[in-house]
């Protein structure tokens, strides 16, 4: 009886407005009441990703939309610096070199962000690009963005400044514009509150000018920038979610985004107080590099963390995040980001440390404790 609690960091919890908007009828896309629709959303976007310029929308997921971010701007055998800073950054390393690029791998302990540092020793004159996820979301560690344009700025280096927020946009505080990012691509489930199903590319005018000739057909941003123009698109556009994303983006702009990324803040370091007061200890090794997205557990050597897991969601109906690739079977993830409150993360922490309890982890009692006493000074 009684809600689920889904508490990984995406697909995140859908508010009963968004439900509701994506729940209206359909209509024509190629009539005027979509035009308006579309015309309405992409500016609206735009505030989002603190940019003036283009923003480009796939019926995709985040893996869709860093293939676009690639093809439109790289030419086979272009080399990339990628920075290895967990699962989903390797990940993306892999989709770039089976597009013909040649990744040079800045490797990371996936326990901090990207090294501003390790950037000046691989930009040699053929780099065209430079990859860096903004929130790693399978280690809860944040690269310092600004940092890594810094450097590149301070080497007079020409290469694009590529960034994945799949997991930061809409709950932490990222300027494309402002920090030089050329392309940032994002989706839909998670700060956004919606069902998978969009993928997004904020795009500089040096990004679009920038043309590689890696293939392209459904990816290429020309023909869907140039059909937006007047409310469309070149493809079916997922109408329904575009519905339930007007009502998303009213819902930050409510709140105001100061107040959402204040929030998320808060709700991390609630987080980490709570895995602190259990005597745990946080994945992220900087302090400067904390996700305000999602906080990543080290277990205790002896102690399996899908076990874990897998009491929490058998006894309390909550599912927690899985570790992922060298980190499976050793951390376990708590989203705390989209639609949230301090209630619900009460809940999540009391249902964690019921869950580790029961599961013979050696912990301190009082870590939800130390959360709330944090969450009721910090409001």
């Amino acid at each position: 009886m009684g809600r689920h609690f889904l508490q990984i960091p995406g697909p995140t919890n859908v508010p009963d407005r968004v439900l509701r908007a994506i729940a209206q009828p359909t209509i024509d896309h190629r009539g005027p009441a979509f035009a308006r629709l579309a015309s309405e959303l992409l500016e609206r976007l735009k505030t989002v990703f603190k940019t003036a310029g283009p923003v480009v929308v796939y019926p995709s997921s985040g893996t869709g939309a860093w293939e676009a971010a690639l093809v439109n701007t790289l030419s086979p055998g272009d080399r990339v610096v990628a920075f290895e800073t967990g699962h989903f950054s390797s990940l993306w390393c892999e989709l770039a070199t089976r597009l013909g690029l040649v990744v040079d791998v800045v490797p990371g302990d996936w326990r901090h962000g990207a090294d501003p540092d390790a950037l000046a020793g691989r930009l040699t004159p053929d780099v065209a690009a430079v990859m860096v996820v903004h929130n790693e979301t399978s280690t809860g560690v944040r690269s310092r963005v600004p940092e890594i344009r810094a450097a590149l700025d301070r080497a007079g280096h020409p290469a694009l400044l590529l960034v994945d927020t799949i997991s930061s946009l809409g709950s932490m505080d990222h300027r494309h514009d402002e920090w030089g990012v050329d392309v940032t691509v994002g989706c839909s489930q998670k700060g956004l509150m919606l069902p998978p199903g969009m993928g997004f590319n904020a795009v500089s005018a040096k990004a679009l000018a920038h043309r590689g000739r890696l293939p392209r057909s459904y990816w290429d941003w020309e023909p869907i920038i140039a059909a937006n123009r007047q409310g469309f698109f070149p493809y079916t556009p997922p109408t329904n979610l575009l519905y339930g994303l007007r009502e998303a983006l009213i819902m930050l702009e409510e709140e105001g985004l100061d107040a959402v990324f204040a929030r998320h803040d808060r709700h991390a370091e609630a987080t980490r107080r709570a895995v602190h007061g259990w005597g745990l200890e946080v994945l992220c090794a900087d302090e400067r590099e904390h996700s305000s997205s999602l906080t990543a557990v080290l277990m205790p050597d002896g102690h399996d963390a899908d076990a874990v897991r897998r009491l929490i969601l058998e006894r309390y109906d909550m599912s927690l995040g899985t570790g992922l690739g060298r980190l499976a079977g050793k951390v376990f993830r708590i989203g705390h980001l989209g639609h949230f409150n301090d209630l619900m993360l009460a809940g999540t922490l009391s249902g964690v440390e019921m869950g580790l309890s029961a599961a013979g982890v050696p912990i301190k009692e009082g870590g939800a404790r130390a959360a709330l006493a944090y969450l009721e000074g910090a409001r």
